[in-house]
């Protein structure tokens, strides 16, 4: 039988599972499973078994946990609702100023938790009431939350681009360098956006009228709030920037922070800290399931020969490598309406990230791309998984075509970011070149 013939014969097994409404990491295993037994026989499973056990050892990976927790403490407690807050009271006279705010405050639990279930989660449960009771367009206020909540794709803790390294082989601090000004220029054009709208048409985004306006004493009482957290963020970052902790170094310095700040704020409770651990637990489950059976699944496929099929596979695109690359963001973004973000990851980047270093381009610079392709992806109608937390947030009279509305137009901004950084690769690779000079 021809590996073409069998590799068909693979994915027709995977998806069909999946159809069938097998989770990704079963459907991955049963099939990595299946044609081991089929054409290896059942003495190589201990092949398989001895991958998982590898894939769920490496160093990077520690790290996830970490800064998940982090965020978890800071959720839990509260802290996390005191930084929304803070924001709010800063740009409440500006038109458009909670959207921008609720974009503000993305970022910022982004730079904390790197999740952005939680960013989207946390944020909208605060700024949604917010923003509809002073009379903001619908559209705005859930498209400006479902964007803001994604930025943890690319604001440095990023959960997902410590996977993306782990896979990849590449430095995860400078995975973080190359991340930080596509995040920031993905924010600022948010920002921009909203800006112009309101003054376009004040009526979409009122500012808060002078008489309900917070004072400046409300200003500094909410930024003295927000001091401990915002501290947390500096030492974390400034640790792996500075190049004084590796990333696993500082997810753990972020990880112990988050208690003491929430100690020290009298907010630490046992409830609190059981939730936290609870969650954390329950998103690392998923998370080493699908990081050890898309092992199998992949050790399978490159033992079928998949290095050679890619091969003649290039050989064959247009635009040479520009072009495989295209047709990789195209595939991306297409999985991605319908495949949870860490599944899509370890299914395509074992297959992707070879070409792209037999090619000859920067999987650094590649792994950016990817970040902001999969922002895009997990936002676009009809099946992108943002939409789901946004439905569960949203009141009954928001209509789903509503919120596919609203979000249109971030999506446009998200792809205007990813031709930025195709087209000027010195977005993503400057601060990293220059960083690690030093």
């Amino acid at each position: 039988m021809s590996i073409g013939l069998i590799t068909v014969l693979l994915f027709t097994c995977l998806f069909g599972l999946l159809l069938l409404g097998l989770q990704i990491s079963f459907a991955l295993l049963i099939t990595g499973i299946l044609f081991t037994l089929a054409l290896w026989g059942p003495k190589h499973l201990f092949v398989l078994a001895s991958s998982m056990q590898g894939s769920l050892s490496t160093e990077v990976y520690i790290a996830i946990p970490l800064f998940i927790l982090m965020g978890n403490i800071l959720a839990h407690t509260g802290i996390a609702d005191e930084l929304f807050q803070a924001l709010y009271v800063w740009t409440a006279r500006l038109k458009g100023g909670l959207a921008m705010g609720t974009v503000g405050a993305g970022t910022i639990l982004a730079a904390m938790c790197g999740s952005s279930e939680a960013g989207t989660l946390t944020v909208g449960l605060m700024a949604l009431p917010a923003m509809l009771k002073r009379g903001y367009d619908e559209r705005i206020a859930v498209g400006s939350i479902a964007a803001g909540g994604l930025l943890g794709f690319l604001i440095p803790p990023s959960v997902i681009a410590i996977v993306y390294a782990g896979i990849a082989g590449v430095s995860l601090g400078k995975l973080y360098f190359a991340s930080f000004i596509p995040g920031l220029l993905l924010a600022g054009l948010y920002l921009v956006y909203i800006g112009l709208r309101a003054a376009l048409n004040p009526k979409l985004c009122p500012a808060i009228p002078p008489d309900n306006a917070p004072t400046f004493d409300d200003k500094v009482k909410a930024l003295g709030k927000v001091v401990l957290p915002l501290g947390i963020i500096f030492l974390v970052l400034g640790g792996i920037y500075g190049g004084v902790t590796t990333p696993t170094e500082a997810a753990g310095v972020g990880a112990a922070s988050a208690f003491v700040v929430a100690l020290l704020k009298r907010r630490l409770s046992w409830p609190a800290t059981r939730q936290a651990l609870l969650e954390t637990f329950k998103l690392m489950g998923m998370i080493g399931w699908i990081i050890a059976c898309v092992t199998v699944f992949s050790n399978v496929y490159n033992a079928l020969g998949a290095p050679k099929i890619i091969n003649e596979m290039i050989a064959y695109f247009p635009a040479g490598g520009f072009g495989v690359i295209i047709f990789m963001q195209l595939s991306i973004f297409l999985l991605g309406t319908f495949m949870d973000d860490f599944a899509l990851l370890f299914l395509t980047m074992p297959i992707y990230v070879p070409i792209i270093n037999r090619l000859g381009f920067d999987p650094i610079w590649f792994g950016v791309l990817i970040l902001i392709n999969m922002q895009c992806a997990l936002l676009t109608p009809p099946y992108g998984f943002n939409l789901f937390y946004m439905r569960a947030i949203t009141p009954p009279r928001i209509s789903t075509l509503t919120i596919y509305r609203g979000v249109v137009p971030f999506i446009g901004l998200q792809l205007t970011c990813l031709v930025l950084v195709m087209i000027f690769p010195e977005i993503a690779t400057w601060l990293p070149g220059v960083l690690t000079k030093k």
